[in-house]
């Protein structure tokens, strides 16, 4: 059985992932039962995540989840192998991607909207895609991959120019940083691939424990908190270059990091009406002020909740559908004022937690209360929609041609959900 598991997580082994994950179900004991649990916003080996998009469907599955979904950045080449993936393991699957647009022609900027490292810059998902479209969006992201790997250059400069004035070993862009990605494959390759290699090669110079950990703090004057301390001093750690990473992302990154310029993150309205033109869901990703990171990768930080009445309505200018939210990382406070704006201007909310990390568990208990039935909900319409709009581009959640389109927002996501759940045969769901 391990050496099918092995298999199924092989970035090397593509063509072998499926059979080797078809092959696991079939000689393993009966799976968990079902909690009812869904999470829309898992990356994969073709953004950063230790998990193919085999293992990351075999790992939701594991946790008792419903539905999976897989949201790479700047890159949806995991979607087939993910539907094929949960197909076979009989749960419901929405694919997408995600990206970093621009909101700098607007009033907001100057502002830190929901990404940490730029102002007048957000993420955002498109999600519910048509299969069909995945020639369309490799078209479509080729040039942005192109110039966010030409700043991934410069940005390895910088980190090279640290490390030559510490007295330490470089890194190369070309054999030790693309290799970590799946860039030849049609994978993005993303900062975290940069401080992944950093942290490979601390580990290497240092090895694990004291002697690395009093380099980060005499060489580089890293900020540490107690935990990651604590982490980093455990030689035995068995995610010690995972944790590294995080370390490195919320203490180092800003010392290396360029902002992208408008070639790599496109005005908000283009990428919103490229998405509607594909009949997919472009969707809003709402972070909220942070006071501690899940992950360890990001700093108790201000971002959009302290305007967010004055955004929504420029959301809704902009041709966003949805708003996309990680209901364990937000306060139940936080979560009533975004779901009375969602409420207020029409957008689908979506459940997305992202996973890119071995430590984190792809359960999410707190979609199962009550409050968050909608979400259940909208995740099974949304693979309905993209099950539905893959067979007939006359159908989906938006579409005006749609049959349901008179029908009020929360009928139609009730009877899409409820087709979403009638698809239970592995021929229905891919």
């Amino acid at each position: 059985m391990s050496a099918y598991l092995e298999i199924i997580n092989d970035a090397a082994a593509s063509s072998a992932r499926l059979n080797a994950l078809e092959r696991y179900i079939a000689e393993r004991p009966a799976p968990p039962a079902f909690t009812g649990e869904v999470n829309n916003h898992i990356h994969t080996i073709f953004s950063f995540s230790p998990y193919t998009p085999a293992m990351a469907a075999l790992k939701a599955r594991e946790a008792g989840l419903e539905a999976a979904g897989s949201v790479d950045h700047d890159s949806y080449s995991a979607a087939e192998e993910m539907r094929r993936a949960c197909a076979i393991l009989g749960i419901g699957c929405v694919t997408g991607f995600e990206l970093r647009v621009s909101f700098r022609h607007t009033e907001f900027g100057d502002r830190k909207i929901n990404s940490p490292d730029s102002p007048g810059i957000a993420y955002m998902t498109v999600q519910g895609v048509p299969s069909e479209a995945a020639d369309r969006i490799g078209a479509f992201l080729a040039p942005l991959t192109a110039a966010r790997h030409k700043r991934s250059r410069r940005m390895t400069d910088n980190l090279n120019t640290l490390l030559s004035a510490a007295g330490m070993e470089v890194l190369s862009y070309d054999d030790d940083i693309l290799p970590l990605s799946m860039a030849a494959q049609g994978g993005s390759l993303t900062e975290r691939h940069i401080l992944y290699a950093l942290s490979l090669l601390l580990i290497k110079q240092q090895g694990r424990g004291r002697a690395l950990l009093d380099l980060l703090l005499q060489k580089f004057s890293l900020n540490l908190s107690g935990k990651i301390t604590a982490l980093l001093e455990d030689a035995e750690n068995p995610y010690y270059a995972w944790d590294l990473l995080g370390a490195l992302k919320s203490s180092f990154s800003d010392r290396i990091f360029i902002q992208p310029g408008e070639d790599e993150c496109l005005p908000a309205e283009t990428i919103t009406a490229f998405a509607r033109s594909i009949n997919a869901v472009p969707s809003y990703a709402y972070l909220g002020d942070v006071a501690e990171s899940p992950t360890g990768d990001k700093k108790a930080e201000k971002f959009e909740d302290d305007y967010l009445e004055t955004l929504f309505p420029c959301l809704k200018n902009m041709g966003f559908l949805g708003i996309t939210y990680m209901p364990p990382r937000n306060t139940a406070g936080q979560l009533a004022r975004l779901r009375g704006l969602c409420k207020q201007y029409g957008f689908i909310e979506i459940s997305g937690v992202d996973i890119n990390s071995p430590r984190q568990s792809f359960a999410c208990p707190e979609i199962r209360r009550p409050e968050f039935a909608v979400l259940r909900d909208t995740t099974w319409a949304l693979a309905a929609h993209e099950h539905l709009s893959s067979g007939d581009a006359a159908r989906g959640l938006f579409n005006p041609a749609d049959p349901l389109a008179e029908k009020p927002l929360g009928e139609r996501i009730k009877a899409f959900a409820a087709i979403g759940r009638g698809m239970r045969k592995r021929e229905e769901l891919l």
